[in-house]
């Protein structure tokens, strides 16, 4: 059968691929918002449950140490029991330390009526699945995933930064105590030189108790060597991102119509770092008898 000449077919098959766009572009604008506000309550649940953790972790050890408090009075009563003069001004103190870190722990703990670890957990166990399903279905092009990488290699620097500034301030920390328990014990032993059960024989023992702690902690997790090379990693990641911005370097080759070139060699040299850092973080995990970390800095 001939078409109609008032069939005008072309503008209606124009008609609805607009229609069909257009709807195309809000299924995907819905799918955006969706995934912002999916990724806002994931970020809000961590940070919820962050919080009650340090409440918890600070509510824990709040009653280990009214416990030891109140354990140390105890004992010292027992051994002292005779003497009223020598386990009051103890048993007192350890009382008012008790109190004090029984009102911390009462002050750290959860309030009542909000949800408690175990859901918030469930929470973003939840929430982490259904992120993780949405992201799935959207699959952004080439050209803005490398955009992204390199949006987001300002936040790999000022983690591996922190971290380098976390494991630095806990390796001087352990060896202030080392040094200063170290002669704290020379003072205390020539203080007193009788085999007998007195404060100095105490102390002797809890400081050098304390010394040993943190020697084996220093030479366990290798704070220093840690924050050495993250530090190193975080320097090599600024000065790509900067010869990047700049031009210069191995990037002082590339035209302005090259930029998608240049962003490829920044992401790959910027994860060859990371998988480096990745590896020495490897070798410091293994046993000292197995392997050495590669370039680790001197003593």
């Amino acid at each position: 059968m001939a078409r109609s000449l008032d069939d005008d077919a072309p503008r209606r098959i124009r008609g609805a691929n607009d229609h069909l766009s257009a709807e195309q572009r809000q299924a995907e604008a819905d799918e955006d918002a969706s995934l912002r506000k999916l990724r806002y309550s994931v970020k809000q649940t961590e940070r919820d449950l962050a919080r009650r953790r340090r409440r918890v972790r600070t509510m824990g050890v709040a009653l280990a140490v009214a416990s030891g408090a109140l354990l140390t009075g105890l004992l010292w009563t027992v051994l002292a029991w005779g003497s009223p003069s020598r386990f009051l001004p103890v048993d007192i103190a350890c009382a008012v330390l008790a109190l004090v870190s029984g009102a911390a722990a009462w002050v750290a703990a959860p309030p009542r009526g909000q949800l408690s670890m175990a859901q918030l957990e469930d929470m973003l166990a939840t929430n982490r699945e259904a992120l993780r399903f949405l992201s799935a279905l959207i699959h952004p092009t080439l050209k803005e995933r490398r955009s992204l990488y390199r949006e987001d290699v300002a936040g790999v620097i000022e983690q591996y930064r922190a971290d380098s500034r976390r494991y630095r301030f806990i390796h001087n920390t352990l060896q202030n105590l080392i040094m200063i328990g170290a002669a704290s014990t020379t003072t205390v032993a020539a203080l007193d030189t009788r085999n007998q059960f007195t404060w100095q024989n105490i102390t002797i023992v809890a400081i050098g108790f304390t010394v040993t702690l943190a020697a084996a902690f220093t030479g366990y997790y290798k704070y220093r060597e840690r924050s050495y090379f993250l530090l190193q990693t975080a320097d090599a990641i600024e000065e790509e991102t900067n010869a990047f911005t700049l031009g210069v370097g191995p990037y002082s080759d590339f035209a302005a119509d090259q930029e998608q070139q240049a962003l490829k060699l920044f992401t790959q040299r910027v994860e060859e770092h990371r998988n480096e850092q990745r590896r020495r973080q490897q070798q410091l995990d293994q046993p000292a008898d197995q392997a050495a970390p590669t370039g680790q800095p001197a003593a």
